[in-house]
């Protein structure tokens, strides 16, 4: 079968289209996918580019989606051509947050979904939505996952909340979505007018670019009144955090889940204890909460945005347009 391959983390001319050998048949509790989609993530970026070192050769990839061809004995959950999702955390299953590393994430600690076939506990997918392609089922395992939990389980979002997003890669544009579809009123920010005029198409309420105001938590604070947004979906990290301080609201929620501006830097804690606010970091979620996430999409409609899709073999490719920061939205791989 094809796989893509990192070689080593010295850059994407490291990616090989390699033929593997077949996983075969499933044993119990497992199912033989064969995989047709995925997304990029900065978590993936970071692996192939070798800002997050791994073990090499490994095959990239956390998202992953496609047909069951075969299952194991006692697999009850899923049946012979049903299409199904990876899980970021395999090994989480529901519950409060059981890890705190990437020793079992697939693309990372363990071979990930850049290839044709896997043998996998049935544990480690659920059902995608109805409706959906591999390609936006895939967007759902970390991107999706991740603006769900933020907004929603931690969150507690509810109908009339105001939300603030940070740019429009992946998770800003599933939170958008996501808080639209319930009911709350968004902001946005980018540093791209045209992207902005994207996101009020998605229904995003007050747009802003903050290369052209620089005090820009201030702006949006000003926006709500001066009351200030019920929710922060944080991506930026230290360089953008003191920002979304100013623009969230006392006894308000900070989700800090990127470091897009660097992994480490000052934290302004007097003004987030005055705001009495919440700062959570998250990683992804659990497989309950995914499969929650899925009923959700049933329910609303949502599909995800897809900036562009590239085949398996111009993996690296796409991985240079994510680099570039041109996408809105999720950028998709198919086969």
């Amino acid at each position: 079968m094809r796989a893509m391959v990192l070689q080593s983390p010295n850059g994407l001319d490291q990616l090989r289209l390699e033929d593997r050998a077949d996983p075969g048949q499933p044993g119990a509790g497992a199912l033989r996918v064969a995989l047709h989609g995925s997304t990029l993530n900065f978590h993936d970026l970071g692996v192939v580019t070798g800002r997050m070192p791994t073990t090499y050769p490994r095959v990239p990839l956390a998202d992953g989606a496609g047909l069951v061809e075969a299952v194991g004995a006692g697999v009850t959950e899923f049946a012979v051509g049903d299409l199904v999702v990876s899980c970021f955390f395999p090994d989480w299953q529901d519950g409060p947050p059981r890890v705190g590393d990437f020793k079992r994430t697939p693309g990372d600690g363990i071979d990930g979904f850049a290839q044709e076939y896997v043998v996998l506990p049935e544990t480690a997918f659920t059902h995608a939505p109805r409706g959906y392609d591999a390609v936006q089922a895939a967007a759902i395992t970390t991107a999706g996952l991740t603006a769900w939990r933020a907004l929603v389980v931690d969150g507690k979002l509810k109908a009339g909340d105001r939300v603030l997003l940070l740019g429009t890669g992946g998770v800003s544009i599933w939170a958008l979505q996501i808080a639209k579809a319930m009911g709350a009123t968004v902001a946005i920010t980018s540093s791209s007018d045209e992207k902005l005029a994207r996101a009020r198409g998605l229904g995003a309420d007050f747009t802003l670019n903050y290369r052209a105001e620089e005090n820009w938590g201030r702006k949006i604070a000003d926006w709500t009144g001066g009351r200030g947004v019920d929710h922060v979906v944080e991506v930026g990290g230290p360089g953008t955090l003191t920002q979304s301080i100013d623009a969230v609201c006392v006894g308000g929620h900070i989700s800090l889940i990127g470091v897009l501006t660097g992994g480490a830097g000052n934290v302004p804690t007097a003004a987030l204890m005055v705001k009495q606010a919440r700062l959570q970091g998250l990683i992804v979620g659990s497989r309950a909460e995914q499969q929650d996430f899925v009923r959700a999409l049933d329910a609303t409609g949502i599909l995800p945005v897809i900036d562009r899709r590239f085949g398996l073999e111009a993996l690296g490719d796409a991985f240079a347009f994510e680099a570039s920061a041109g996408h809105f939205g999720k950028i998709g791989v198919e086969w």
